[in-house]
């Protein structure tokens, strides 16, 4: 029994009610014979009302998916690329050169969330994307001071109309409104709040709370001071008029009203608002570039779902290095520069990339990590790391080392003197030529060329080369990258196994679980290793700090024809450098 059924069956009680309830008896249930009411009638109007509500509804989700909202400008972010522990490195632009970088809720301050909504939307959690209680507010107070005086727009509608620009009138409002309603139906109340952070507009070519809060404050915004915060929630609203790079009474006054405003709804205390009022409004600054070489490269290699990637960098020891570089630079003159690559053996993950001594100095753009040069001798440990392999020789085979002709071939060592007959050994450490020459000869350059290949190491012939530089590799006749020599020492520090250099932490997780592809063998390798930990350094070049209570290093230098370049390559404590 229906409740109507129920209540047209009940007693009418006496009284001057009696009359009433009789008139709505007759009303509102379908009569039967004599005049009695019969529930059963109303049924067939119940599933004429429930198909009605399920036709409009299947026509509103037809509309729905024919003119769902446009969201190409929150897919366009600019990418960022993060380092290993998820700081900033660098970030490139979007369209029109307009920095747009993707909020982060889990990193922007919590409470300054909290602001924003309280400020902008005090009933975003509850409304559908359109706040009944505001439009009616909206409406009545234009309707009795003849103009618009309050918004009535949501933080969704606002989120609607950044996505989707149009001109200011009612018909636009309108489509806002629907618009609002088709995210509420697509999106989290939380991925709302993200997406209006952003895309609203904070001045100039800064779109997003990262991008302001970087450019205005030179941080992320995981921790915004109150004046800050109230900058950051008035500048949306006004963002050309409010710059307080260029109208700084207008932003004044405007974070101020802001801060009056948290002060009406409970949010900050008036002592607080007064502090924050003192606080000196920001100038703009240039996005940080950390890295600069490297991240550029990274950041246009991030997934577009993500607009980020985590690399494997280390910013911190990427900032003790960069200013090294330079500082070594300067001491070799105008025209000098330098690089220097960092690499944790395991997973190959590259910690650090200086490609340049300054971004100011001549050729400072130019990534010499990914330069061919010549090696000079630095290729050395990997012909008698071959040798051992194959068995060609051992460390403590005899070797030459005199004035010898291979073919139209004549070397010299660099010191211009010869040892007489010396170990292999004794031979690598002190990098002596003609020995390096004839274990070349031996082992054969093409085969030499074709282990390095096998591995993903490819030498490059100069320009200028008429023949095969045959024997001459051995001193640096073919050239290659610093990139490249760094995946041939970690070979020799993972016991002769080569894998390339991991740029990304996914990559590096990648390497940790591959094998590798075999350079050597693993006592070649150490044979090696050790030979380079016992060679005797440069005199005044390496600090007695890298030799002395630390884990061993072992190193190797090699010097180019006409002393052009210069290479030094360790592997010591899982880091080859």
């Amino acid at each position: 029994m229906t409740l109507k059924a129920a209540w047209a069956r009940s007693a009418v009680p006496d009284g001057p009610v009696r009359p009433l309830i009789r008139r709505l008896r007759r009303h509102l249930l379908p009569q039967g014979e004599k005049g009695r009411p019969e529930a059963g009638r109303f049924i067939p109007w119940l599933v004429k009302g429930l198909i009605a509500l399920v036709a409009v509804q299947t026509v509103l989700i037809t509309l729905d998916l024919a003119f769902p909202p446009d969201m190409g400008r929150a897919q366009r972010s600019s990418p960022v690329a993060l380092d290993r522990n998820g700081a900033w490195l660098r970030a490139l632009p979007v369209e029109n050169g307009r920095w747009r970088i993707r909020a982060d809720l889990g990193r922007t301050d919590r409470s300054f969330q909290q602001r924003v909504i309280r400020i902008e939307d005090q009933r975003f959690w509850l409304h559908p994307g359109v706040d009944p209680i505001s439009l009616v507010r909206a409406i009545g107070s234009a309707a009795v001071r003849g103009r618009v005086t309050s918004g009535a727009s949501t933080l969704t509608m606002q989120t609607a109309r950044l996505l989707e620009p149009r001109p200011r009138n009612v018909g636009s409002k309108l489509v806002e409104m629907v618009r609002a309603l088709q995210l509420e139906a697509r999106l989290s109340k939380r991925e709302i709040l993200a997406l209006y952070l952003t895309l609203a507009p904070y001045g100039g070519n800064l779109e997003g709370v990262r991008a302001a809060s970087l450019s205005y404050f030179g941080h992320e915004p995981e921790s915004l001071t109150n004046g800050e915060q109230a900058l950051l929630i008035a500048l949306p609203q006004a963002p050309e008029g409010r710059r307080p790079d260029r109208h700084a009474d207008a932003a004044r006054r405007a974070r101020d009203t802001v801060l009056y405003r948290m002060i009406r709804s409970g949010l900050i205390s008036e002592a607080a608002a007064h502090e924050a009022q003192t606080e000196a409004l920001p100038r703009r600054s240039p996005f940080p570039a950390n890295a600069w070489h490297i991240s550029g490269q990274l950041a246009r290699a991030a997934p577009r779902e993500t607009a980020s990637v985590l690399s494997t960098i280390d910013a911190g020891l990427q900032a003790r290095l960069e200013p090294l570089a330079a500082s070594y630079a300067r001491s070799q003159g105008a025209e000098a520069t330098a690089a220097i690559l960092v690499v944790e053996i395991e997973g190959r993950a590259v910690r650090a990339v200086v490609g340049s001594a300054g971004l100011e100095r001549p050729g400072g753009w130019i990534d010499m990590t990914r330069a061919v040069r010549s090696p000079g001798s630095a290729l050395k440990p990997f012909i008698y790391a071959m040798a051992f392999d194959d068995g060609t020789a051992a460390p403590d085979t005899r070797i030459q080392d005199v004035a010898t002709r291979f073919k139209d071939y004549q070397p010299e060592n660099f010191d211009r003197v010869f040892r007489g007959e010396v170990t292999a050994s004794e031979a690598l450490a002190h990098s002596l030529n003609v020995p390096a020459v004839a274990m070349m000869e031996k082992i054969g350059p093409r085969s030499f060329l074709g282990r390095l290949e096998n591995v993903g190491v490819e030498l490059v012939r100069p320009a200028n080369g008429r023949m095969d530089p045959g024997l001459a590799i051995a001193l640096g006749g073919e050239g290659i990258t610093l990139r490249d020599l760094a995946v041939l020492y970690c070979a020799l520090g993972d016991e002769g196994l080569a894998k390339p250099l991991a740029f990304t932490e996914q990559a590096a997780r990648r390497n940790e679980r591959s094998g590798g592809r075999r350079l050597v063998g693993a006592r070649a390798a150490s044979d090696v290793l050790d030979i380079l930990r016992d060679a005797p350094g440069p005199k005044g070049r390496i600090p007695s700090a890298l030799t002395r209570g630390g884990p061993g290093l072992a190193f190797k230098t090699g010097t180019s024809y006409g002393f052009r370049d210069a290479v030094a390559a360790g592997v010591a404590g899982g880091y080859v450098i």
